[in-house]
């Protein structure tokens, strides 16, 4: 199957599959359904789980009363079983049958030598994919290069309540933020709100910004890229990983984009009171990952996803990591992919090239439809 037909597929998906596969049937109990937070309130997608009807079971118990023991049976209620989450789009175009040498939970990745574009890894790189909140890196992207006021106030709006998944949100209408404010929630905290002014505070408004976005893919040769929206809740927001290594390279080229992408904590002044924030991307703590740029993102019909730039080895590496279950499996097959890339043990690097060690280095890896 070639990416086009794959794109197609997926492109159909998009318009016919509901967020959640499994619905359950009406009956005459009630059903009770709990809602399930995804990586905190900004950028995420409440994942609905259905419990089933109340099921009852006795339990015997030997209790004493009056110093004598005696048996009872106590009526419980049985625990109900968990429901499966629902596949993701790449699962349904079936990516998660693509082996590769490093056994990634991820159904899509791709890694790239930042210094002389190198291949260095990939798999299913060339399929569109919902990408999730990775969008907010193109809306950061936009923003800094229409250089507009970065000490503008801006104002979030009822306009910005998330419509698309119902999620929830810190900053609530009528909280005032700069652009610059803005910018970093949307990069380091993933919030929608945040990346929904600034898409509506652009010239022309959020329609506009969005046309703009779609320019700035043209540009860059991002031929697999489309973009409705500038906060990535939509599913139709896709990309290539391929498309989106040329995407964290240009982005790259921005500092600004590089602090707030990478910034662990932060606090902002929100009408007059001081608000904390951290970052999505539990890698940017951890020792040893020296990272640039980055960016994740989560709905249901994405999976969970990784856009980063980072040294590994003394090379700068560009990786793209999509459709993996939970993000502690993303950022595990990040440590997978550094790993490899730590195996090839170059003697030295000038300008992110490997010279001459003497020993037969891993070749770089290619798989997938």
């Amino acid at each position: 199957m070639n990416k086009f037909a794959i794109s197609a597929l997926l492109s159909a998906l998009c318009v016919t599959l509901p967020v959640t596969a499994v619905q359950a049937k009406e009956s005459t109990r009630k059903t009770s359904v709990k809602k399930v937070k995804s990586e905190g309130k900004a950028g995420k997608l409440p994942l609905r789980v259905a419990a089933a009807p109340d099921a009852e079971r006795k339990v015997r118990r030997v209790i004493t009363v009056n110093g004598k023991r005696k048996v009872v049976y106590q009526r419980v209620l049985a625990a109900a079983p968990a429901v499966a989450a629902a596949p993701t789009m790449g699962e349904l175009a079936g990516l998660n049958q693509t082996p590769d040498p490093l056994a990634l939970q991820s159904n899509v990745a791709y890694v790239l030598d930042q210094a002389n574009s190198e291949v260095l890894f990939e798999k299913n790189a060339n399929v569109a994919l919902p990408i999730a909140s990775i969008t907010k890196m193109m809306t950061g992207l936009v923003v800094v290069e229409s250089n507009q006021d970065m000490d503008e106030m801006l104002t979030i709006t009822d306009d910005d309540i998330d419509q698309e998944k119902h999620t929830g949100s810190r900053l609530k209408v009528g909280t005032r933020l700069t652009r610059a404010s803005m910018l970093q929630l949307a990069l380091m905290s993933s919030e929608n709100r945040a990346a929904s002014a600034l898409g509506r505070n652009y010239p022309g408004g959020l329609p506009a910004f969005v046309e703009a976005m779609n320019a700035k893919a043209r540009s860059l040769g991002m031929t697999d890229t489309y973009y409705v929206d500038s906060s990535g809740l939509s599913k139709r927001n896709m990309a290539s990983a391929r498309d989106l290594g040329k995407l964290a390279m240009a982005a790259y080229q921005h500092p600004v984009l590089r602090e707030y992408s990478t910034t662990p904590k932060a606090v902002v002044e929100a009408n007059g009171r001081p608000m904390h924030f951290g970052t999505t991307n539990r890698l940017i703590a951890t020792p040893g990952w020296e990272i640039g740029l980055q960016k994740t993102g989560f709905i249901n019909e994405a999976g969970r996803c990784m856009m980063m730039q980072a040294v590994i080895q003394g090379r700068a590496v560009i990786m793209v990591l999509l459709d993996a279950k939970g993000s502690a499996a993303r950022a595990a097959d990040a440590g997978r992919v550094r790993k490899w890339l730590e195996a090839l043990r170059p003697s030295s690097i000038v300008g992110g090239a490997s010279v001459g060690s003497g020993a037969t280095a891993p070749q770089a890896y290619s798989s997938g439809m």
